[in-house]
């Protein structure tokens, strides 16, 4: 008798570690996940980070999984994403990298699951004051008929570039980027060539560092951005227009505007199965380029905010757009948690 209790009770032991040795999802939202920690890719931008943060405060709280980052370049997150060293990538600019994006999707090496948001806009800008100037900072007007990136070829002199007098100075992307050849293509499409410097910084960085610095001087400047980021939630920019986008055009000439960029959250081939209901939360992921803007706006009114803390402020703000990718249990948990 005795042997047979031992016997029993080593394999209620066995059950129970069976059943409770991993990661698991708490709850009323189901006991699914076989994952002790998800791990998101941070590429190095703030608005990776928000959407990080928001998720991760999701994940941890609602389904009872702990999350950590791992930060690097998007070459290197990108291929850590297909080798599982990262679960969860928040924000792929699948045009940026199209074609390993499109390689590794087909590949199966890890699977789109929602579009984050797509109306991102990038391209070249100046600071609005230049063309309608700035009351409150006693700046005229400089160029009141600019409207077009064509139009820069009546301009060089107002952007003149100080190491070419005569010419105009543009910012481009930093050498290697996709879309630094595209602009480059540009420039020769409009015939901006003869009047403007081709520039291209090392870095973001010295991007927005010129950009910093012409803007409060109230100088003139134009250059490639992008949005949504705390540079355009920062700054009051004017996206010069170019004709309505046309793959044809663009493929021969590049003069028309840059691709729209679906910008989406990625997961590992594994995930689907390590945590289904997470992935699910994440399949209903959904945001725009202004929303994201709010957060990065937080953090430029508020120096000291962290990502994390912009996160908690957006979800606070906008706790109908969120709760509404999560089951309801799962939103009490959360809503709970939030300061």
């Amino acid at each position: 008798m005795k042997k047979l209790l031992m016997m029993v009770s080593i394999g209620l032991l066995a059950v129970l570690a069976a059943c409770g040795g991993s990661g698991s999802e708490n709850g009323e939202s189901g006991s699914e996940a076989t994952v002790d920690i998800l791990v998101f890719a941070d590429a190095g931008w703030n608005s990776i980070r928000v959407h990080n943060s928001i998720a991760q405060k999701i994940i941890e709280e609602g389904y009872g999984i702990d999350t950590e980052v791992t930060p690097g370049s998007t070459a290197a997150t990108v291929q850590g994403l297909r080798e599982g060293d990262i679960d969860i990538y928040m924000e792929l600019w699948t045009d940026n990298i199209k074609e390993v994006y499109n390689e590794a999707i087909e590949a199966g090496d890890f699977e789109k699951v929602s579009v984050n948001f797509d109306d991102n806009k990038q391209g070249l800008y100046v600071p609005t004051y230049v063309i309608e100037g700035d009351e409150e900072r006693g700046i005229e007007p400089m160029a009141p008929d600019l409207k077009t990136v064509e139009d820069l070829k009546n301009y060089p002199e107002l952007f003149e570039d100080p190491a070419e007098p005569g010419k105009g100075r543009l910012i481009n992307a930093p050498s290697g980027w996709a879309v630094e050849k595209a602009i480059t293509q540009k420039m020769e499409t409009y015939g901006l060539n003869d009047s403007f410097v081709n520039f291209k910084p090392g870095s973001d960085a010295a991007i927005v560092a010129s950009l910093a610095d012409a803007y409060e001087a109230g100088e003139p400047w134009v250059g490639y951005y992008w949005s949504p980021t705390a540079v355009t939630a920062k700054y009051d920019l004017t996206l010069l227009e170019e004709p309505a986008y046309d793959p044809e055009v663009y493929e021969e000439t590049k003069g028309t505007e840059l691709p729209p960029n679906d910008v989406v959250v990625g997961v590992h081939k594994d995930v689907p199965d390590a945590a289904p209901k997470v992935v699910e939360f994440l399949s209903n992921y959904e945001t725009s380029s202004d929303l994201t803007e709010e957060a990065l706006d937080y953090m430029n009114e508020n120096e000291d905010a962290s990502a994390e803390e912009a996160a908690e402020w957006w979800m606070n703000e906008h706790e109908d757009i969120w709760t509404s990718w999560v089951p309801e249990d799962v939103a009490e948990k959360v809503k709970e948690s939030l300061s």
